[in-house]
C-alpha cells in the first residue's frame, strides 16, 4: 500500500517519500529525485521543508511550557512579548496562547501588508523573509481581530508564528533551540531543526517543476518553518500514537489533545492538530491531521490513535499530498479495524 501511494505521487512530485505505521510495523518508500548535486532517490534521512506541519511542534512546545508550570493557555499574548507590545482585542477579549495555538484568536492568515508585498513583488523567492519581529510586533499593534478571540477558527500563520516567537521569548532562547531542547533531543530526532544539514536538504521545486530557493520564515518560522525526515516524523508520529511511551513528552502531548474547539459536530482543533471523525460509512475512524507546503515543497502528516494506524509524506513539489496521503490513511484504518493495536 506504502508503495502504491509513494508511485501514486510520484506522478506529481519531482520527488516524494511516504511512510506508514500499522501496529508495530512501518514501512518507508521514496521514489524521484532529489534534484539536487548530486541527484539521487530521496529516502528516509533525506530533509524536506514540512511547512505548516511546523505548527504542531509549536503547539507541543506550548503544552511542555505549560506541563512545566513556565506557561498558562489562558494566559495573554502580551504577557510573553516584549514590554509596550499593542496586542489588538475584541469585546473585552484577550488573545491567550490557547486561542493562538487553536487558530481561534481573530488574526488575519498573514501580517498585515504582508500579501500587498507579495503581489507588488511577486518573484520574491521567499515572501517570508522579511517577518523579523520587529515587522511583526509592528502590525500586530495595527491589526484588526475578524472575531473575539475564542469564539471561531480562523486559520492563522500570523498566530502560530506570534505564538513561537512568544514561547522562544518566555524561554529565554530561540525557537530552534525551544524546539531542539522540548521535542527533539527527548525523542532522538536528529534531523530535524531550521539549518540545511549539509547535503541533505534537497531542492525544492514549484508546481511546474522548476527549482525554487528554500524559504527562511525569519521570526514567523513557528508557523511553517522546520525541515525534517521521514524518519524523524516516524518516531514523532509513534509518540502520538503511544503518548505513555514517549517519556517526559507524554503528559504534554496528551494536554494537547485534550485541548479542542469544535468547528463541526465532525471536525475540530486541538492545540496544533486538526481532527475529524469520519462517517460510519466511511468506517467511523478518528483522523488526527496536519498538512504543509512551502514555495518548493509539500507534506502531511495524519494519524488514527485508536486504531493504531498514521501516514508521513513529504514532497519537493508545491503540489498537495492530501488526497492520496488520506486515502492511504483510510486504508490502514479499515485494516486494522476498531480497536487494533
Amino acid at each position: 500500500m506504502v508503495q502504491e501511494t509513494t508511485d501514486r505521487l510520484a506522478k506529481h512530485q519531482v520527488g516524494v517519500v511516504v511512510a506508514a505505521i500499522a501496529g508495530e510495523s512501518v514501512e518507508i518508500r521514496g521514489a524521484g529525485r532529489t534534484g539536487g548535486k548530486p541527484d539521487g532517490v530521496p529516502g528516509a534521512d533525506t530533509v524536506f521543508e514540512i511547512g505548516s506541519v511546523t505548527k504542531v511542534f509549536t503547539a507541543l512546545a506550548l503544552a511542555r511550557l505549560v506541563v512545566a508550570g513556565r506557561a498558562d493557555l489562558d494566559e495573554p499574548l502580551a504577557a510573553l512579548l516584549p514590554d509596550g507590545t499593542r496586542v489588538p482585542s475584541r469585546d473585552g477579549e484577550e488573545i491567550t496562547l490557547r486561542h493562538l495555538a487553536t487558530h481561534t484568536s481573530g488574526l488575519p492568515r498573514l501580517p498585515k501588508g504582508m500579501l500587498l508585498r507579495a503581489l507588488l513583488r511577486p518573484s520574491t523567492p521567499d515572501p517570508y523573509a522579511g517577518c523579523t519581529a520587529e515587522f511583526l510586533l509592528r502590525t500586530l499593534a495595527a491589526t484588526r481581530l475578524s472575531a473575539a478571540p475564542g469564539r471561531r477558527f480562523r486559520y492563522s500563520n500570523l498566530g502560530a508564528g506570534l505564538l513561537g516567537l512568544a514561547l522562544a521569548q518566555r524561554a529565554g532562547t530561540d525557537y530552534e533551540t525551544l524546539i531542539a531542547r522540548e521535542i527533539c533531543e527527548p525523542l532522538g530526532m536528529t534531523g530535524t531543526g531550521l539549518a540545511d544539514r549539509p547535503g541533505r536538504l534537497i531542492q525544492g521545486h514549484n508546481r511546474r517543476h522548476r527549482p525554487v530557493p528554500p524559504w527562511h520564515l525569519a521570526d514567523l518560522t513557528g508557523a511553517g518553518g522546520l525541515r525534517s525526515t521521514a524518519a524523524d516524523l516516524v518516531t514523532f508520529v509513534r509518540a502520538q500514537l503511544n503518548p505513555d511511551d514517549s517519556g517526559e513528552l507524554a503528559e504534554a502531548i496528551l494536554l494537547t489533545r485534550r485541548t479542542e474547539h469544535r468547528n463541526t459536530p465532525f471536525s475540530w482543533v486541538h492545540l496544533g492538530w486538526m481532527g475529524q471523525r469520519l462517517h460510519a460509512g466511511q468506517g467511523g475512524g478518528l483522523q488526527i491531521w496536519h498538512n504543509g507546503m512551502t514555495g518548493g515543497f509539500s507534506s502531511f502528516v495524519g494519524f488514527d490513535p485508536e486504531r493504531q494506524a498514521a501516514v508521513i509524506a513529504i514532497g519537493n513539489t508545491q503540489r498537495s499530498m492530501d488526497k492520496p496521503a488520506f486515502d492511504l490513511l483510510r486504508r490502514l484504518q479499515e485494516q486494522q479495524g476498531p480497536g487494533s493495536s
